[in-house]
């Protein structure tokens, strides 16, 4: 497995031990499954 790939799983891992995290989590990917995206630009800092 490629270390960023293994990176990002363990973030997410981390990030899902958090019960407040994981519901805000699970309300994103949702929102995200049902279109109610909004596409930002990044800013540079």
């Amino acid at each position: 497995m490629v270390y960023t790939t293994l990176s990002y799983l363990m973030k997410t891992v981390y990030l899902l031990k958090s019960p407040a995290n994981a519901s805000h989590l699970e309300e994103s990917i949702a929102q995200y499954r049902q279109g109610q995206t909004t596409e930002r630009d990044l800013l540079d800092e």
